[in-house]
Protein backbone atom coordinates (compact mmCIF):
# COMPACT_ATOMS: atom_id res chain seq x y z
CA UNK A 1 0.00 0.00 0.00
CA UNK A 2 1.26 3.30 -1.03
CA UNK A 3 2.21 5.89 1.88
CA UNK A 4 -0.34 8.37 0.80
CA UNK A 5 -3.12 5.74 0.82
CA UNK A 6 -1.53 4.97 4.09
CA UNK A 7 -1.62 8.87 5.56
CA UNK A 8 -5.33 8.81 3.90
CA UNK A 9 -6.48 5.88 5.91
CA UNK A 10 -5.01 7.18 9.31
CA UNK A 11 -6.99 10.52 8.38
CA UNK A 12 -9.91 8.71 7.64
CA UNK A 13 -9.82 6.80 11.17
CA UNK A 14 -9.65 10.40 13.14
CA UNK A 15 -11.83 12.64 10.73
CA UNK A 16 -14.76 12.64 13.65
CA UNK A 17 -12.45 13.58 16.31
CA UNK A 18 -11.09 16.75 13.87
CA UNK A 19 -14.35 17.54 13.28
CA UNK A 20 -15.75 17.75 17.09
CA UNK A 21 -12.08 19.06 18.29
CA UNK A 22 -12.64 22.24 16.18
CA UNK A 23 -16.70 21.98 16.95
CA UNK A 24 -15.80 22.05 20.40
CA UNK A 25 -13.30 25.02 20.54
CA UNK A 26 -14.73 27.14 17.75
CA UNK A 27 -16.49 30.06 19.61
CA UNK A 28 -18.01 31.90 16.50
CA UNK A 29 -21.74 32.10 16.44
CA UNK A 30 -23.55 30.52 13.24
CA UNK A 31 -23.64 33.76 11.68
CA UNK A 32 -19.58 33.29 11.42
CA UNK A 33 -18.86 29.84 10.97
CA UNK A 34 -18.63 30.62 7.13
CA UNK A 35 -15.88 33.14 8.13
CA UNK A 36 -14.32 30.66 10.79
CA UNK A 37 -14.11 28.00 8.29
CA UNK A 38 -11.90 29.84 6.71
CA UNK A 39 -9.87 31.26 8.98
CA UNK A 40 -9.37 29.12 12.24
CA UNK A 41 -9.59 30.49 15.57
CA UNK A 42 -6.35 30.94 17.28
CA UNK A 43 -6.79 27.98 19.37
CA UNK A 44 -5.04 24.94 20.56
CA UNK A 45 -7.38 21.65 18.81
CA UNK A 46 -7.26 18.91 21.07
CA UNK A 47 -7.64 15.62 19.07
CA UNK A 48 -7.75 13.12 22.44
CA UNK A 49 -10.33 13.71 25.26
CA UNK A 50 -6.92 13.86 27.53
CA UNK A 51 -5.41 16.74 25.33
CA UNK A 52 -2.58 14.94 25.14
CA UNK A 53 -2.22 15.73 21.44
CA UNK A 54 -3.33 18.82 19.89
CA UNK A 55 -2.72 21.36 16.69
CA UNK A 56 -2.43 24.64 16.47
CA UNK A 57 -3.24 24.90 13.26
CA UNK A 58 -2.15 28.87 13.01
CA UNK A 59 1.31 28.15 13.94
CA UNK A 60 1.66 24.79 12.09
CA UNK A 61 2.59 22.59 15.34
CA UNK A 62 1.59 19.43 16.62
CA UNK A 63 2.15 19.50 20.62
CA UNK A 64 1.94 16.56 22.81
CA UNK A 65 1.86 17.17 26.40
CA UNK A 66 4.06 14.07 27.70
CA UNK A 67 6.07 13.75 30.89
CA UNK A 68 9.81 13.11 31.95
CA UNK A 69 10.08 9.25 32.79
CA UNK A 70 14.30 8.73 32.24
CA UNK A 71 17.07 11.19 32.65
CA UNK A 72 20.37 8.55 32.75
CA UNK A 73 19.90 6.15 29.97
CA UNK A 74 21.01 4.90 26.62
CA UNK A 75 18.39 5.66 24.60
CA UNK A 76 16.65 3.86 21.45
CA UNK A 77 13.81 6.79 22.13
CA UNK A 78 13.37 10.72 22.64
CA UNK A 79 9.85 10.11 22.94
CA UNK A 80 7.65 6.33 23.56
CA UNK A 81 4.05 5.96 24.30
CA UNK A 82 3.12 5.43 27.67
CA UNK A 83 3.37 1.35 29.41
CA UNK A 84 5.85 0.64 26.56
CA UNK A 85 9.70 1.37 26.24
CA UNK A 86 10.11 3.73 29.06
CA UNK A 87 13.26 2.58 30.26
CA UNK A 88 15.09 3.67 27.19
CA UNK A 89 12.93 6.84 26.25
CA UNK A 90 13.53 10.25 27.68
CA UNK A 91 9.82 11.34 27.90
CA UNK A 92 6.53 9.12 27.23
CA UNK A 93 2.74 10.03 25.84
CA UNK A 94 -0.44 8.90 26.94
CA UNK A 95 -2.03 8.70 23.40
CA UNK A 96 -2.54 6.81 20.17
CA UNK A 97 0.28 7.15 17.97
CA UNK A 98 -2.52 7.46 14.76
CA UNK A 99 -3.21 10.30 16.24
CA UNK A 100 0.46 11.77 16.74
CA UNK A 101 0.91 10.65 12.19
CA UNK A 102 -2.78 12.54 11.27
CA UNK A 103 -1.67 15.54 13.15
CA UNK A 104 1.36 15.75 11.13
CA UNK A 105 -0.50 15.46 8.23
CA UNK A 106 -3.22 17.85 9.08
CA UNK A 107 -0.37 20.57 9.33
CA UNK A 108 0.90 19.79 5.95
CA UNK A 109 4.02 17.47 6.97
CA UNK A 110 5.49 15.51 4.13
CA UNK A 111 5.90 11.56 5.24
CA UNK A 112 9.03 9.55 3.72
CA UNK A 113 9.45 6.30 4.79
CA UNK A 114 10.81 4.48 7.22
CA UNK A 115 14.04 2.71 7.69
CA UNK A 116 14.91 -0.14 5.37
CA UNK A 117 17.10 -2.68 5.62
CA UNK A 118 16.74 -5.09 2.58
CA UNK A 119 18.23 -5.77 -0.08
CA UNK A 120 20.56 -2.67 1.78
CA UNK A 121 20.50 -0.30 4.08
CA UNK A 122 18.62 3.22 3.46
CA UNK A 123 18.24 6.10 5.89
CA UNK A 124 14.39 7.36 7.48
CA UNK A 125 13.42 9.76 5.05
CA UNK A 126 10.31 12.45 4.97
CA UNK A 127 10.21 16.46 5.92
CA UNK A 128 12.78 17.31 8.40
CA UNK A 129 10.39 18.02 11.42
CA UNK A 130 11.98 20.47 14.45
CA UNK A 131 11.68 19.36 17.44
CA UNK A 132 11.66 22.12 20.78
CA UNK A 133 10.41 20.83 24.51
CA UNK A 134 8.95 23.47 26.67
CA UNK A 135 8.60 22.72 30.48
CA UNK A 136 8.19 24.79 33.65
CA UNK A 137 10.65 24.57 37.01
CA UNK A 138 9.66 24.25 40.77
CA UNK A 139 9.73 28.61 40.53
CA UNK A 140 6.99 28.13 37.48
CA UNK A 141 10.08 29.65 35.41
CA UNK A 142 9.45 28.47 31.53
CA UNK A 143 11.99 26.77 29.76
CA UNK A 144 11.91 26.10 25.52
CA UNK A 145 15.28 24.70 23.91
CA UNK A 146 15.53 22.30 21.28
CA UNK A 147 15.19 18.82 21.73
CA UNK A 148 18.86 17.63 20.69
CA UNK A 149 19.64 19.21 24.04
CA UNK A 150 18.48 16.75 25.97
CA UNK A 151 20.58 13.98 23.55
CA UNK A 152 24.29 13.55 23.48
CA UNK A 153 26.32 10.96 22.11
CA UNK A 154 26.97 8.28 24.32
CA UNK A 155 30.02 8.52 26.89
CA UNK A 156 29.67 5.42 28.77
CA UNK A 157 31.63 3.25 26.74
CA UNK A 158 35.27 2.14 26.41
CA UNK A 159 37.95 4.09 24.50
CA UNK A 160 40.57 2.40 22.97
CA UNK A 161 43.96 3.57 21.38
CA UNK A 162 46.24 1.14 19.45
CA UNK A 163 50.24 1.08 21.24
CA UNK A 164 52.30 -1.41 20.71
CA UNK A 165 53.98 -1.87 24.47
CA UNK A 166 53.77 1.08 27.33
CA UNK A 167 56.04 3.39 27.68
CA UNK A 168 59.09 2.15 30.15
CA UNK A 169 58.21 4.85 32.80
CA UNK A 170 54.63 4.40 32.91
CA UNK A 171 52.90 2.51 36.45
CA UNK A 172 49.52 2.37 36.15
CA UNK A 173 47.86 2.30 39.36
CA UNK A 174 45.76 -0.72 40.19
CA UNK A 175 42.49 1.39 41.34
CA UNK A 176 42.99 3.39 37.91
CA UNK A 177 40.31 3.41 34.95
CA UNK A 178 43.00 3.13 33.07
CA UNK A 179 43.84 0.13 31.62
CA UNK A 180 45.97 -2.20 28.93
CA UNK A 181 44.96 -4.78 26.97
CA UNK A 182 48.15 -6.48 26.61
CA UNK A 183 46.59 -9.13 23.81
CA UNK A 184 45.06 -6.17 21.76
CA UNK A 185 47.78 -4.09 22.00
CA UNK A 186 45.04 -1.00 23.07
CA UNK A 187 45.18 1.40 26.23
CA UNK A 188 42.21 1.62 27.21
CA UNK A 189 39.60 4.34 29.26
CA UNK A 190 35.60 4.32 29.74
CA UNK A 191 33.86 6.83 30.44
CA UNK A 192 33.90 10.64 30.02
CA UNK A 193 37.42 11.89 31.39
CA UNK A 194 37.44 14.74 33.95
CA UNK A 195 40.24 17.69 33.55
CA UNK A 196 41.29 16.17 37.00
CA UNK A 197 41.48 12.99 35.71
CA UNK A 198 43.49 13.74 32.44
CA UNK A 199 45.87 16.41 34.66
CA UNK A 200 47.13 13.42 36.69
CA UNK A 201 47.19 10.55 33.96
CA UNK A 202 49.18 12.96 31.97
CA UNK A 203 51.51 13.50 35.21
CA UNK A 204 52.24 9.82 35.11
CA UNK A 205 54.69 9.36 32.01
CA UNK A 206 56.18 11.75 29.80
CA UNK A 207 55.97 9.39 26.40
CA UNK A 208 54.66 11.64 23.30
CA UNK A 209 52.33 8.75 22.34
CA UNK A 210 50.86 8.18 25.79
CA UNK A 211 50.44 11.59 26.50
CA UNK A 212 48.47 12.01 23.22
CA UNK A 213 46.37 9.20 23.94
CA UNK A 214 45.57 10.69 26.99
CA UNK A 215 44.25 13.72 25.31
CA UNK A 216 42.45 11.63 22.91
CA UNK A 217 40.33 10.22 25.43
CA UNK A 218 39.74 13.03 27.21
CA UNK A 219 39.00 14.94 23.97
CA UNK A 220 36.73 12.04 22.69
CA UNK A 221 34.68 11.65 26.13
CA UNK A 222 33.16 14.43 26.85
CA UNK A 223 29.40 15.07 26.23
CA UNK A 224 28.78 16.36 22.08
CA UNK A 225 24.58 16.99 22.01
CA UNK A 226 23.14 14.88 18.87
CA UNK A 227 23.89 16.73 15.87
CA UNK A 228 21.38 15.16 13.23
CA UNK A 229 18.00 16.19 12.32
CA UNK A 230 14.79 14.12 12.77
CA UNK A 231 12.50 13.23 9.99
CA UNK A 232 8.65 11.69 9.56
CA UNK A 233 9.59 8.37 7.65
CA UNK A 234 5.56 8.00 8.63
CA UNK A 235 6.10 4.14 10.68
CA UNK A 236 3.55 1.64 8.36
CA UNK A 237 0.81 -0.23 8.35
CA UNK A 238 1.37 -4.48 8.70
CA UNK A 239 -0.60 -6.98 9.02
CA UNK A 240 -0.02 -10.14 11.12
CA UNK A 241 -1.51 -12.49 8.54
CA UNK A 242 -1.92 -12.63 4.81
CA UNK A 243 -5.50 -11.40 4.26
CA UNK A 244 -5.95 -10.01 7.72
CA UNK A 245 -6.39 -6.67 9.29
CA UNK A 246 -3.97 -4.14 9.18
CA UNK A 247 -2.33 -2.17 11.94
CA UNK A 248 -0.20 0.92 12.71
CA UNK A 249 2.85 -0.50 13.71
CA UNK A 250 3.99 2.51 15.53
CA UNK A 251 1.05 1.67 18.21
CA UNK A 252 3.89 -0.53 19.97
CA UNK A 253 5.02 2.93 21.29
CA UNK A 254 7.62 4.00 18.89
CA UNK A 255 7.04 8.14 18.29
CA UNK A 256 9.97 9.73 17.85
CA UNK A 257 13.19 7.33 17.80
CA UNK A 258 17.13 8.15 18.06
CA UNK A 259 17.59 4.66 16.95
CA UNK A 260 16.62 3.39 13.34
CA UNK A 261 13.03 1.45 13.73
CA UNK A 262 10.79 0.92 10.22
CA UNK A 263 7.98 1.37 13.38
CA UNK A 264 8.93 4.80 14.34
CA UNK A 265 6.69 7.85 13.07
CA UNK A 266 9.55 10.39 13.63
CA UNK A 267 13.15 9.00 13.28
CA UNK A 268 17.09 10.04 13.20
CA UNK A 269 17.89 10.80 9.11
CA UNK A 270 21.10 8.93 10.05
CA UNK A 271 22.59 5.21 10.36
CA UNK A 272 21.23 4.59 14.16
CA UNK A 273 21.88 1.07 16.02
CA UNK A 274 19.08 -0.39 18.09
CA UNK A 275 21.38 -2.78 19.54
CA UNK A 276 22.00 -2.34 22.84
CA UNK A 277 25.86 -2.49 22.80
CA UNK A 278 26.27 -0.07 19.77
CA UNK A 279 23.67 2.24 20.61
CA UNK A 280 25.33 5.77 20.19
CA UNK A 281 23.44 8.07 22.16
CA UNK A 282 22.23 9.01 25.79
CA UNK A 283 20.13 11.45 28.19
CA UNK A 284 21.78 14.16 28.81
CA UNK A 285 21.19 13.98 31.88
CA UNK A 286 22.13 17.31 33.72
CA UNK A 287 20.09 19.26 30.88
CA UNK A 288 16.55 17.07 32.05
CA UNK A 289 14.23 18.23 34.37
CA UNK A 290 13.53 15.96 37.12
CA UNK A 291 11.59 12.52 37.06
CA UNK A 292 7.65 13.20 35.98
CA UNK A 293 8.52 16.74 35.20
CA UNK A 294 5.09 17.49 32.40
CA UNK A 295 7.10 18.61 29.29
CA UNK A 296 5.45 19.82 25.97
CA UNK A 297 6.96 18.29 22.87
CA UNK A 298 6.79 20.93 19.66
CA UNK A 299 6.71 19.37 16.03
CA UNK A 300 7.13 21.74 13.68
CA UNK A 301 7.52 20.72 10.22
CA UNK A 302 10.72 22.50 8.65
CA UNK A 303 10.37 24.64 5.69
CA UNK A 304 11.62 22.81 2.24
CA UNK A 305 14.60 24.40 0.73
CA UNK A 306 13.51 25.98 -2.98
CA UNK A 307 15.97 25.33 -5.45
CA UNK A 308 18.70 27.64 -5.75
CA UNK A 309 17.29 30.08 -8.53
CA UNK A 310 19.45 30.71 -11.59
CA UNK A 311 20.71 34.30 -12.37
CA UNK A 312 19.85 36.10 -15.03
CA UNK A 313 22.45 36.62 -17.41
CA UNK A 314 23.69 40.10 -17.72
CA UNK A 315 26.06 41.59 -20.16
CA UNK A 316 29.65 42.76 -18.03
CA UNK A 317 28.80 46.03 -20.09
CA UNK A 318 26.26 47.93 -21.57
CA UNK A 319 26.54 47.60 -25.68
CA UNK A 320 27.88 50.60 -27.18
CA UNK A 321 25.86 52.69 -28.93
CA UNK A 322 25.88 52.92 -33.03
CA UNK A 323 26.57 56.21 -33.99
CA UNK A 324 24.36 58.60 -35.83
CA UNK A 325 24.11 57.96 -39.30
CA UNK A 326 25.68 60.66 -41.31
Amino acid sequence: MSSFLRGLLVLIAVAGLFGQAAIADDPAPAADKQTAEKEPPDKLVKLNPAGTVMLDLKGKRVLLKTKVVQREALLEFFCCLSQTMEHESIVSLDAKAMMVHAALLRIGAKPGHPVRFDPEYEAPAGQKIDIFVQWRDKKNTLHRVPAQDWVQRVTRRFYAVSMKQLPTDLKIPAESELRYDDFAKELLWFGPMTVEEKRRMLGWSKDKNYQAAIEKFYKDSQPQKIDVDWVFAGSQFVREEPGGPEYYLAEEGQIISVANFSSSIIDVAMRSSDAEANLLFEAATDQIPPLGTEVTIELIPAKEKKATETKSSKPDAEPKKKPPAK
